[in-house]
């Protein structure tokens, strides 16, 4: 089975009417622009596009699920939001450079398209990233540590943007409180492009 046909299975086995956004996206949402082109990267059934069309960016979001985005797509639709989703394998075909003012990202790790999500974003773009790490408190998230962050992985794979908000408690403190199991970031990038 290849990665479509997985997914594809999981999102017909789910029933989500109201998809909801990354904590770090509705969190952090004052950092926005007041308007532009937003890409949603990996996107399920599109909370974090869905987010960003109804404050007024003009929204691609990529899925390797066709089933994802057909439904992401009726949303749109219903809710007449400029967001048109595409069924696309992001590390096989990147976005193009300089495309995207935002791009958010969220329970999804591919450490190779890290550089070229950095690429995509225009001069002053923002990067919105929330995904799992290693140092976990209950079983959340993939049990495969390869699709899971080490510590301050996500910290230093942006290092070349500048950060404006980071997260990760890991498995410090009182394990009951606070913001366990995922890491999250908001990076801009530099006005000169950045050289990787």
């Amino acid at each position: 089975m290849d990665a479509a046909d997985k997914w594809n299975a999981r999102y017909r086995a789910r029933k989500i009417d109201a998809p909801q956004p990354a904590r770090v996206l509705y969190k952090m949402a004052h950092l926005l622009p007041s308007t532009g082109d937003a890409l949603d990267v990996a996107c399920g059934f599109g909370g974090n596009g869905l987010l960003l069309a109804r404050l007024k960016f003009s929204v691609t979001a990529y899925d390797v699920s066709a089933v994802a985005v057909d439904k992401l797509n009726r949303l749109a639709r219903r809710d007449k939001l400029p967001l048109l989703a595409y069924c696309r394998d992001v590390e096989r075909e990147p976005p193009a450079r300089d495309s995207f003012d935002v791009v958010a990202i969220s329970h999804f790790l591919s450490r190779p398209l890290m550089s070229a999500l950095i690429q995509t974003l225009r001069p002053r773009g923002l990067l919105f990233y929330q995904t799992f790490i290693q140092d976990r408190v209950d079983n959340s998230g993939p049990e495969n540590p390869a699709y899971r962050l080490e510590t301050n992985e996500l910290l230093h794979s942006f290092k070349q943007l500048r950060i404006l908000f980071y997260r990760e408690e890991g498995d410090v403190g009182d394990l009951a409180r606070g913001f366990r199991n995922e890491a999250m970031l908001v990076a801009q990038k530099p006005d000169v492009a950045c050289e990787l």
